[in-house]
């Protein structure tokens, strides 16, 4: 009778994921531990999952590629990038919609344990606190790479911008322009680039000896329609911001929508700046300035990366951290 996984790791005195890369010969993982590790599963009769290896060792020509939602230009645009790279690869790119639920994003992880694809790209929930299935994904040896939305305890590659620097130059300007009263709209208290892009804010403001005004803070990430009513509490409250940083787009769009039903005149009354990807900025009545990412070259460079890891077992690219710069654009809604 042979062993399962578990009773080989702990013979081994390593971790389950350490031993399952290293039976998939996994990039990562070094000779001199793959040949102990399978000399012990030859020792103690330990069988592999015959099915999973026999997928493993064909290419399916085939990416995951895992966003939060569509409705977001950022990944529209991401997605793009992704596209040009996979097509010259031969490749198709299966997407898998999370909807911001980190039940579904769960879920998908567990689909594709079953190793149907080369490689997954992917990009967190605004859920996303517990990454158990993340790192179980992980472990099987497939390569992940993580864009925008990342997850810093797992130690692969990481396609990025410079969240922190962002969120200051944003709050800055609001600071520049006049703003005292400054909120902060983000869709998540956990996400790596909410906590980036907040950072950089706070740091803005305590340059200057402004207060953090923590009633001005709003975590928006239920439904639009709570969306609304928790923007337009917060602009009919004694406390009114003179001017808004909307940490991503869909935000700024609700606040525009706010200022519209009560009369509120952008930026006369309240100043409104976002990181944004919208083509559609410069058009809006005001105009809105954005802290525009470069949406393509990330998607672009994202993956770069996981076909470098697929095709050549690039370890150091794999745990490699990219950061692409972010542009601030000024319009009338901050002038």
């Amino acid at each position: 009778m042979g062993i399962n996984l578990k009773q080989l790791a702990a013979e081994l005195k390593l971790s389950t994921s350490t031993v399952s890369r290293a039976l998939h010969d996994s990039h990562e993982i070094s000779t001199e531990t793959k040949q102990r590790v399978r000399e012990m599963a030859e020792k103690l009769s330990y069988q592999p999952n015959p099915y999973a290896s026999s997928l493993r060792k064909q290419k399916s020509k085939t990416i995951a590629l895992v966003i939060p939602e569509i409705d977001n230009n950022f990944f529209t645009l991401a997605i793009n990038g992704i596209e040009e790279i996979a097509q010259k690869k031969n490749y198709h790119v299966l997407i898998y919609l999370t909807h911001e639920d980190i039940n579904k994003e769960i879920a998908i992880a567990k689909h594709l344990l079953s190793g149907r694809v080369d490689g997954i790209l992917i990009s967190v929930t605004s859920q996303t606190a517990e990454i158990e299935h993340l790192t179980t994904l992980y472990s099987t040896g497939i390569p992940i790479v993580f864009f925008d939305r990342i997850c810093d305890q797992i130690d692969t590659a990481k396609i990025t911008t410079d969240d922190y620097d962002s969120g200051f130059k944003a709050t800055h300007h609001l600071i520049e322009a006049g703003c005292k009263n400054i909120a902060y709209l983000q869709v998540s208290e956990t996400l790596s680039i909410s906590k980036k892009r907040f950072a950089g804010f706070k740091e803005a403001l305590h340059k200057k000896n402004i207060p953090l005004q923590t009633d001005l803070v709003l975590t928006c990430a239920e439904s639009n329609e709570s969306n609304y009513e928790q923007i337009k509490n917060l602009l009919l409250s004694k406390n009114r911001p003179d001017g808004i940083f909307a940490s991503v787009e869909k935000l700024a769009i609700t606040t525009y929508e706010v200022c519209n039903e009560l009369g509120i005149k952008i930026p006369d009354q309240v100043k409104v700046i976002s990181f944004s990807n919208l083509a559609t900025a410069p058009l809006l009545n005001p105009s809105l300035s954005t802290i525009t990412q470069p949406a393509f070259d990330i998607g672009k460079k994202a993956a770069e990366v996981i076909f470098n890891i697929i095709e050549h077992r690039a370890v150091e690219e794999a745990k490699e951290t990219t950061i692409l710069k972010s542009t601030l654009i000024s319009r009338d809604s901050t002038k």
